[in-house]
């Protein structure tokens, strides 16, 4: 079925030649899972040993930010849900160049946080097996995931299904063992020790400092990476409009529960000193209390995290690249389907990129996660920014009676996307003040110069420049 592009009634481009092999269930569990990954699990150790108990508050304040901008992308969804929407909204509201950026900033975001997802993937594995090199194990895990995005769409959301209620599972579980080990039950952990009072009593609620909170932004920011993944589900998903609607409005429980609350009973079990940088503090919390082989439990859970995640990032990068390729921004070869429906020569050329993760991993694994993290931050604040300003150009264009008013709109705007805009202005500019953060600006800049550069150089060559609106 081939529906008008941009018509008042359905707001849905024609069709993009997907299998809509996406249930309302299996979104609802992607949107759920699709956030929580190892930014959460395993960089959250880093960020606890940098901003203390206050990164309870970067978690919430980050949470709301994210929570507008998942509204703004929602209502763009609404309008009109499509696969590659982030760069095909960037197109029709902010401009050629918009659109060319935008996508292939996002398609880098996720094919870094892939590189990220596979580098823990191998530390998780070097747990049973340490004498195996972590770049092995991260090669095997990236081939793996690359074959099962390439046999069908049903395929992927059965494994992102099941991937996501282990990680659900897992934080659940944590939280009511931890709530247990805070209530007064004799013999239930540790007699002394586990107190909510641990959130202010060593060394303050800002123990590090007001700055060094702030400066945690950024590891928080990585760990929401992944929740916007739902509106690449559009052009494949059952019902979009319905389906998209309920996913996101479930993004204020999930970041309460699954964020902020898990933060609150890790650093209430255990001081927030007895946490550090390249150890989760799920491995942490669990061995503390001394329940027997939980430490390899949940080590196989967090397994499951990165491996999710990644899985993932190759059926969103396939995607987008497919996408580019439509709207004439990248090689017309990548819009071909393989006889499963699967973008298979875009998935190709992702994964082949996210084999750097691989080499990043052989030349300095010790630093292998900090580095690629940074990056991804910058990537996704850039991309997060840019679904608020195609949000406010859509409502003047519906204030002007050019588009049809959509009846799922971000509540409180547009104050309130100003201000999750400041926020992530803020963010922006705190990277300055970080080493890590800096490393990433500077990629960041020569990144953004690669893409002023491709995009003159392609139009020009394509013969497009002239001919296409800007």
């Amino acid at each position: 079925m081939t529906i008008e592009h941009g018509s008042a009634e359905t707001g849905v481009d024609a069709d993009e030649g997907y299998q809509r092999g996406l249930t309302a269930r299996t979104v609802q569990m992607i949107a759920i899972g699709g956030a929580i990954g190892t930014g959460l699990f395993y960089g959250s150790g880093g960020a606890i040993e940098k901003a203390g108990p206050a990164l309870v508050l970067a978690y919430a304040l980050a949470g709301l930010a994210i929570f507008i901008v998942m509204r703004a992308l929602g209502e763009l969804l609404i309008y009109r849900p499509i696969s590659g929407g982030i760069s095909e909204y960037a197109d029709e509201f902010l401009g050629r160049f918009a659109g060319f950026s935008q996508g292939w900033t996002y398609w880098a975001v996720w094919t870094t946080t892939c590189m990220a997802e596979i580098t823990v993937a191998g530390k998780y594995i070097n747990y049973w097996w340490p004498a195996v090199p972590v770049w092995l194990t991260a090669l095997v895990a990236l081939l793996v995931l690359f074959c099962a995005n390439l046999i069908s769409v049903g395929l992927f959301g059965k494994a992102e299904f099941w991937f996501s209620t282990i990680k659900v599972t897992a934080i659940v579980g944590m939280i009511v063992v931890g709530i247990g080990v805070l209530l007064p039950i004799s013999g239930f952990g540790p007699e002394t020790g586990p107190s909510v009072t641990n959130l202010w009593n060593d060394g303050g609620f800002f123990a590090t400092g007001f700055s060094n909170a702030l400066l945690s932004l950024q590891i928080v920011m990585f760990a929401y990476v992944g929740v916007e993944l739902v509106g690449v589900t559009a052009g494949e998903a059952e019902n979009p409009r319905v389906t998209l609607r309920k996913a996101i409005n479930s993004v204020p429980f999930r970041i309460g529960i699954f964020y902020v609350g898990a933060i609150i009973v890790i650093l209430s079990v255990r001081s927030w000193k007895d946490y550090q940088e390249g150890e989760s503090p799920f491995v942490s919390v669990f061995s503390y209390i001394g329940i027997p082989g939980a430490a390899g439990i949940v080590n196989f859970i967090l397994l499951t995290a990165a491996l999710s995640s990644c899985n993932s990032g190759i059926y969103s990068t396939g995607r987008m690249l497919r996408s580019l390729a439509h709207t004439g921004d990248a090689p017309k070869q990548l819009t071909k389907l393989s006889s499963r429906k699967v973008p298979a020569a875009g998935i190709a050329v992702s994964a082949a990129v996210m084999v750097l993760g691989v080499v990043v991993n052989v030349l300095d694994p010790e630093h292998a996660f900090a580095y690629i993290t940074a990056v991804s931050t910058v990537g996704i604040i850039v991309i997060w920014s840019t679904i608020l300003l195609c949000q406010m150009a859509f409502r003047r264009r519906v204030a002007r009676g050019e588009l049809p008013a959509s009846d799922y709109r971000v509540p409180g705007a547009p104050v309130t996307t100003w201000l999750a805009l400041a926020f992530l202005v803020m963010v922006f500019v705190l990277l300055f003040f970080d080493e890590d953060g800096r490393i990433a600006l500077i990629v960041g800049a020569v990144w953004f110069t690669g893409v002023g550069i491709g995009y003159l150089a392609w139009t020009r060559n394509a013969g497009e420049l002239a001919d296409r609106e800007v």
